[in-house]
């Protein structure tokens, strides 16, 4: 199905690629997003959407010295978050925290909790594990990978565990698994490796070529959904990584982004380069697969719940609300924020 948006929509003042959910803010449906600007002062707003759902209000502006890269928001305190980000030049990454009287100050100041800067090399992204509170978080630069501890008290984040994954792999992101503290996937060139966060090594890979994100379905373990640049996008069951138990179309050009419903299961959606937003509704469980299944699936009723194509260009940045399961928040390049319901998409029972 196709149809335009009928969001509520916000403006960045520059371009942009990232936006995250608040997922600790459990009293307002509220997300942050970070501005790419390569010669002004960058910005996080903090936007949240209105009692009635008819406006996006911005609760905070917030300079940023560089441009951000990828932003990640805490998921046990709302005002705590993490960025990548570059000069142009050089790449770091850092922990801030929203002061606490930002409702009251007109040009509030970020606090720099914790610098993560043992890195030498471009750092991709930061990761937090998503359930419940931890004191850990994971950083990826192309080479490594770093396990943190982080004291929010005392503001401080110390490496406590670091290892390559090889001069022959350039890592580009990843995700935490939530149903195992320990376990990791990270994009690579041309494969998925899963990491063992105990061990800090490699424990299994995928060998696919241009995987641009990966996401796991919080409600079914074991399931792993994979945007893949050209060949759309793949939901795997890792007891058996031989072969995708799905494949979707994806997008008309590159896929760039999956984002897997925390509520619902079998519910993503994905965004790409064709400045579209693809919700998706799919059945695909490993318990369930059989030989004829497999065979069968390319007849079953159209994955497509819904395409949202009222954007201008790139669609970078997608993000769930952990709050509001049924609304998702994407990012157009150009920097315009869109926050959409998917209820009148759904499929009646």
């Amino acid at each position: 199905m196709q149809g335009g948006s009928t969001g509520v929509g916000y403006g960045l003042k520059y371009q942009a690629r990232c936006i995250a959910d608040v997922k600790a803010d459990t009293d307002h449906t509220s997300f942050l997003a970070g501005t790419l600007s390569l010669k002004e002062e960058n910005e996080v707003h903090l936007i949240r959407l209105s009692a009635g759902g008819t406006e996006l209000i911005c609760e905070g502006l917030f300079s940023h010295p560089n441009e951000i890269w990828d932003l990640a928001s805490c998921p046990f305190d709302q005002r705590i978050f993490s960025t990548v980000f570059s000069s142009g030049e050089t790449y770091g990454a850092a922990i801030w925290q929203v002061p606490e009287l930002y409702g009251q100050l007109n040009s509030p100041q970020l606090e720099c909790m914790a610098s993560l800067d043992a890195h030498n090399s471009k750092i991709r992204c930061t990761l937090w594990w998503s359930t419940g509170r931890h004191d850990k978080l994971v950083t990826i630069d192309e080479q490594n990978v770093f396990l943190w501890s982080f004291d929010a008290s005392k503001k401080t984040a110390q490496v406590q565990a670091q290892e390559s994954a090889g001069l022959l792999h350039s890592l580009s992101g990843g995700a935490w698994d939530p149903h195992d503290y320990n376990a990791l996937a990270l994009t690579c060139d041309a494969s998925v490796q899963f990491w063992d966060l105990r061990a800090m090594k490699k424990t299994n890979s995928i060998e696919r070529a241009h995987v641009q994100n990966v996401d796991y379905d919080a409600k079914k373990k074991y399931m792993l959904v994979t945007a893949e640049a050209e060949s759309g996008i793949h939901i795997w069951d890792l007891r058996m990584t031989k072969f995708p138990v799905l494949e979707l179309p994806g997008h008309a050009h590159w896929t760039w982004n999956v984002k897997c419903n925390p509520d619902y299961e079998g519910l993503i959606l994905s965004s790409g380069t064709d400045s579209a937003v693809n919700l998706w509704l799919t059945s695909a469980s490993g318990a369930d697969l059989t030989s004829e299944s497999l065979e069968s699936s390319t007849s079953q009723v159209d994955p497509l719940l819904n395409s949202f194509s009222d954007y201008e260009d790139s669609v970078y940045g997608l993000a769930w609300s952990y709050r509001e399961p049924w609304m998702f928040a994407s990012l157009s390049y150009d920097g315009r924020v869109v926050v959409e319901s998917i209820k009148p998409h759904l499929p009646r029972r």
